[in-house]
């Protein structure tokens, strides 16, 4: 460290005593440093528990003036007295020196420093990733980056390294940014797991700016980084952690993949104005903020998705996301075990997100409230199939209670701007609580496909546009399409094989679909048998009970006649 002739001895004889009392109340120093200043030379190293001061003679005359020689002597006194403070001071009375040393050093310096750690105890820190994202569009100017991209993530990454610094300039103010790492201490016991570093930012700002800038500018960080992120095209599709209690590297339940699905509202297949309908349902949701805090209701809708297998349910959540521009999180009921984790997964989803369960009339069995009536101490639902002895009560116990107060109750509310998408293929199976409105606001049938979805998946597999099919296929399509059933994944399915061949796709569709109206006419008509002959069954069967209940009136009738008689 060299210091100029120029500056005043004193005040550097006063910062280098409170170093030297510092470093003997924490018992360890540097292995060595020197010390320059005109052509004089003091070196201090660590011999043991003792350290040595050494003054040579580097060019010239030496020390410019014999005042400068004694303030270096006085060093080499300081260094002797450290290890007397070792021996002779007790480890309070030198904690207590270095507490007032660095109130001492903070009451004359002009800066004053913020810590903005990744973790707030087990909240993460949403600050530490809006600072993480202002400063990828600063970090430009540094010496020193990091760079990641992560898998099938189409853009590269921009941080700022582990302990580098840049400054940054807000309102004529010049801040400095520190990206601190440090490894954490080994945890004997914890009862959720930490990562590995403890990582965060320090801000340090001039004290004469702290008051009019600090506010003002953490929200314009805050404003950058939600519209870098609106900019961002790569959305992420997050999972739970296996077994429900599993942590990622952050120490968080959810793990991640970048979302790239290509499903648009345009590509979808469904009717044109119950499309519309879905989106300006979207529109109204995103706006209207406000509406939902005047009338005093959760931000946060509810859809269910229900229809045959193939008919396009996951590709609308893909839809949905794609266009409010929100990260999907896939919440795979089987790992969950009880409705406290169930909570902890929800607190840790952010806003803007779509949280989906998929096909949930098979991750949960909610037919005990309808089909059979259960015991006090019985739990109102039990989760099947996770492999984990569900049936025997030794593994998930997520009550209907609770995945009610997922979607609807106060735990619902711990974020906002939140949509709840549920699928099923067979809505009857689903409790009927589950389906009044507060939680499932919109029901979307995904129906077969209809004359104008098969145009539709015609214009995106073969690029057929309206009037280049012919009358005759189209009348004979539109006959067709609806006694067929046929859902749009078999048709994009037959499309897809003919791809090359746009007549051939066209006319192997056609007879494809002939051949399913065919199909079910004869089942229909079969059904139609099947029916009436139950029918006719149950006709039967009320007569004979009907003529059973007469004779047995009839015979109590003759038996109260004849006992009336003998008496």
């Amino acid at each position: 460290m060299a210091v100029p002739a120029s500056k005043k001895p004193l005040l550097l004889s006063f910062l280098w005593f409170g170093l030297f009392v510092a470093a003997a109340s924490a018992g360890s120093f540097y292995e060595s440093f020197d010390i320059t200043w005109g052509d004089g030379r003091a070196d201090i190293y660590e011999t043991g528990q003792l350290l040595t001061c050494t003054l040579d003679k580097v060019s010239g005359s030496g020390f410019q003036s014999k005042k400068e020689y004694l303030y270096a002597s006085l060093l080499g006194v300081i260094a002797f007295c450290q290890t007397l403070m070792n021996s002779v001071f007790p480890p309070e009375l030198r904690f207590a020196v270095t507490k007032h040393f660095n109130t001492l050093f903070q009451l004359f310096s002009s800066y004053c420093y913020f810590d903005i750690t990744e973790i707030d105890g087990v909240n993460t820190n949403e600050l530490y990733d809006a600072v993480q994202l202002y400063l990828t569009s600063s970090t430009v100017t540094s010496n020193r980056l990091s760079l990641t991209r992560a898998t099938n993530s189409s853009s590269t990454t921009f941080s700022l390294s582990s302990n580098d610094s840049i400054a940054d300039t807000f309102d004529s103010a010049t801040v400095l940014w520190e990206h601190v790492v440090a490894q954490r201490q080994t945890q004997t016991f914890a009862w959720r797991p930490m990562p590995d570093e403890k990582r965060g930012f320090t801000l340090r700002v001039e004290k004469k700016d702290k008051s009019f800038i600090l506010g003002s500018y953490l929200d314009h960080i805050m404003e950058t980084a939600n519209e870098i992120r609106r900019k961002n095209q790569d959305r992420f599709l997050y999972t739970n952690s296996r077994g429900g209690g599993g942590m990622d590297s952050r120490g968080l339940p959810w793990e991640s993949v970048p979302f790239k699905h290509p499903s648009t509202f345009e590509t979808l297949a469904m009717d044109p104005a119950k499309k519309r309908e879905i989106i300006e349902d979207l529109k109204d949701f995103a706006e209207c903020e406000y509406f939902y805090r005047k009338t005093g209701r959760a931000w946060k809708r509810g859809y269910l998705l229900y229809g045959p297998p193939g008919t396009g349910k996951s590709s609308m959540i893909a839809a949905m996301a794609n266009y409010l521009g929100y990260d999907i999180y896939d919440l795979e009921l089987a790992e969950v075990r009880s409705n406290s984790e169930l909570r902890k997964l929800l607190m840790k989803t952010s806003s803007k997100s779509i949280i989906v369960i998929e096909d949930i009339d098979c991750s949960i069995d909610l037919k005990n409230r309808s089909k059979k009536k259960q015991s006090y101490y019985e739990p109102e639902m039990m989760l099947t199939g996770s492999g984990l002895g569900g049936d025997e009560g030794n593994g998930n116990t997520i009550t209907l209670s609770g995945l009610l107060n997922f979607t609807d109750g106060l735990w619902s509310c711990c974020g906002s701007e939140r949509i709840f998408v549920f699928t099923t293929n067979h809505i009857e199976k689903l409790d009927p609580a589950l389906l009044r409105s507060g939680r499932m606001d919109m029901h979307v049938y995904m129906s077969y496909c209809t004359f104008a979805s098969v145009k539709i998946l015609l214009k995106n597999y073969l690029g057929y546009e309206e009037g280049d099919l012919s009358d005759d296929v189209l009348k004979e399509l539109e006959r067709v399409v609806d006694k067929a059933e046929i859902t749009p994944a078999d048709v994009s399915e037959c499309l897809i094989k003919n791809k090359r061949d746009k007549e051939r796709a066209v006319s192997e569709l056609l007879e494809d679909m002939k051949r399913r109206a065919e199909r079910n006419e004869k089942h229909g008509k079969l059904r139609g048998q099947i029916g009436r002959l139950a029918v006719a069954d149950d006709a039967e069967e009320q007569e004979k009970r009907a003529l059973d209940s007469s004779y047995g009136e009839e015979e109590e009738i003759e038996d109260s006649i004849c006992k009336s008689s003998e008496d």
